[in-house]
């Protein structure tokens, strides 16, 4: 497949084919400084058919900075709103993004290019539209350890910086992201049509929607109630891969939900250090509404909300038939996903109570959750082995080896063979994960202008699973003052 140029992308923008009151058209606002490339991402450039070597012309910085358009972009900042803490919020939209248009590839897929830190739109309000290095970096590293990870989410492009100054608690440098999704649509997008009773606008945009990316349903009368079922299908399997890697958004919001549940808005996430269930990563969140043990039910709060908002396409018993789906869907994924980090192959009833004793016993004694998972692999059922390296993990060594016992117990009923199992448990445990640390020793360096960390900490992640030699060092546990840093909605 021939590789693109940027001038030949071919751009497109269906999103500016609906009626004008779904959007703000303008263009984005260059940065006072000149722009520079900070990092490029092969893998994403891939997914649209842009060659790689593009990335080291100048104009590259220049359309990616927002200082330049190039043919078939139609710039425009979707509107929407949101319930934002449980509180409904009748006006958001993208108050520092701006949707540049959409590519479709080779094989017909369709990309949508949205460019993040472009200046003021009309949906800014208090802010300056503006994104600096510090959270540009976040968001580009996570979204691709996320799709490493197996795990629906937003892709990344570029990073492009700037000495463009931009004050937040400090000065800091602007910098822009190039994000990546099939669509951005949210459930706000729907919100704010149900609450200000555009409801033919309202029909619109879910049919918008639905031929866009759930074609299959476009024939049939009660296509709207089947969107909704698919939407709360792909929004229950996305969190509980999120409760099984460990991982919080720190702001669900219904405005950083997917239509498409994609993992979508990062911002104060962040990966478990030490197992607890109650983990808040966003200290901004006081009363833990979004706290990591919270997240499944938040999806089925904003689903809720979503089903509200589609009320004048659909029937209510219907739509709460597939709101109902939501939460068998959600933990039977958890389980089956469980099941496979334990290296379990059959099904059966103790296996939940098996799952959380060990949950809780990491709790108790402060074990680091990707590290357990990982080292759980070399367990050893087919031998009298104590499992040395796995129960040093423990404070009580004997607390571990009664659970150890029932553990051995059930992997001889199933028959499962150490080697083989260890196989399988490192396909779905990983080895890396983006521990807030790590892209916090990126930003510093970036900050120096040191960009090689993001580069090692991109390659790495993207593969996850596998080891990879000379960097044991960045799957260890997080240093003390890495543990205690502070992530707010502004990172």
């Amino acid at each position: 497949m021939s590789k693109r140029h940027l001038e030949t992308l071919s751009f497109d923008n269906s999103y500016a084919r609906l009626p004008e009151s779904f959007y703000s058209k303008l263009n984005p606002t260059p940065f006072s400084e000149p722009p520079h490339l900070i990092s490029f991402n092969p893998a994403a450039a891939e997914l649209i058919d842009l060659d790689p070597e593009q990335a080291r012309r100048p104009e590259f910085s220049t359309v990616f900075g927002g200082s330049m358009l190039v043919p078939g972009m139609e710039p425009l900042a979707m509107l929407y709103s949101g319930h934002q803490f449980g509180v409904y919020v009748p006006q958001l939209g993208d108050g520092r993004a701006i949707l540049l248009g959409e590519v479709r590839n080779g094989r017909g897929e369709k990309w949508d290019l949205q460019l993040k830190g472009t200046g003021l739109t009309p949906f800014s309000r208090d802010g300056d539209g503006r994104a600096v290095l510090r959270s540009t970096i976040r968001e580009y590293l996570c979204s691709e350890a996320m799709h490493g990870l197996g795990i629906p989410t937003t892709r990344a492009l570029c990073i492009v910086g700037s000495d463009h100054k931009v004050y937040r608690e400090q000065v800091e440098t602007g910098a822009m992201l190039v994000r990546m999704a099939p669509s951005h649509v949210r459930f706000g997008s729907f919100e704010i049509l149900y609450y200000r009773k555009q409801h033919e606008q309202l029909k619109i945009l879910a049919d918008y929607v639905i031929v866009n990316h759930f074609p299959h349903l476009v024939e049939g009368t009660d296509r709207y109630v089947r969107f909704f079922s698919e939407v709360v299908e792909r929004t229950a399997r996305l969190i509980a891969q999120w409760q099984a890697v460990g991982w919080a958004h720190g702001v669900m919001n219904t405005d950083n939900m997917s239509i498409l549940g994609l993992t979508l808005d990062y911002g104060p996430f962040g990966f478990i250090d030490d197992y607890d269930p109650g983990f808040i990563c966003n200290h901004s969140d006081h009363n833990g509404r979004y706290a990591f043990n919270q997240q499944p039910y938040i999806g089925l709060w904003n689903l809720s909300c979503l089903a509200q908002a589609l009320l004048p396409l659909a029937e209510k018993e219907d739509l709460k038939a597939a709101l109902d789906r939501y939460t068998p869907l959600c933990e039977g994924r958890y389980m089956e996903l469980m099941r496979a980090k334990f290296g379990l192959v059959e099904t059966k009833e103790e296996d939940a109570s098996l799952i959380q004793d060990l949950l809780a016993l990491m709790h108790l004694h402060h074990v680091d959750y990707t590290n357990l998972f990982r080292t759980l692999g070399l367990f050893q059922a087919g031998t009298e082995s104590l499992n040395e390296l796995i129960r040093d993990f423990f404070l009580d060594r004997g607390v571990f080896d009664q659970w150890a016992r029932r553990y051995k117990d059930r992997l001889r009923e199933e028959r499962s063979r150490d080697e083989d199992r260890m196989v399988h448990m490192n396909r779905v445990n990983p080895k890396y994960v983006l521990r807030n640390y790590l892209a916090q020793t990126a930003i510093e360096k970036a900050q120096q202008k040191d960009f090689s960390e993001i580069e090692r900490l991109l390659t790495l992640l993207q593969n996850p699973y596998s080891d990879q030699p000379g960097m044991d060092a960045y799957a260890a546990p997080p240093p003390n003052w890495g543990k205690h840093l502070s992530v707010s909605c502004s990172s």
